[in-house]
């Protein structure tokens, strides 16, 4: 018997955090954790990526109500995967795109909102 903890936000609510977080902000970053306290290494991964262009990213820790955000960026993106990354309202990638993105030195021009 296993402990599912309870979301601390209802699904609407996470909804409407995710939209006005896209729509708000040049460049969001959802993750798990926070800036300071990145709690999984594809997050502090896609945080770094992006902080090597940018110290002006918003961060949006997913934990409190992890399945709720999955379903919310799954309506964005496509992927209920996270970190999800978005640029002027436009879903770039998660982790693993971005680094593809930087290696082939297209990066920082994705990040330029």
């Amino acid at each position: 018997m296993g402990f599912e903890p309870e979301a601390d936000l209802s699904a609407e609510e996470v909804s409407e955090r995710v939209d006005a977080a896209i729509e708000e902000n040049d460049v969001v970053l959802f993750m798990k954790g926070t800036e300071l306290m990145p709690q999984c290494g594809f997050s502090r991964r896609a945080l770094g990526l992006i902080n090597q262009y940018r110290d002006d990213v918003e961060t949006v820790n997913t934990l409190d109500a992890l399945d709720e955000y999955r379903a919310a960026l799954e309506d964005h993106s496509g992927w209920e995967t996270i970190p999800q990354t978005y640029v002027d309202g436009e879903f770039i990638g998660g982790s693993d795109i971005l680094a593809e993105l930087d290696e082939q030195g297209d990066l920082e021009d994705e990040l330029q909102a």
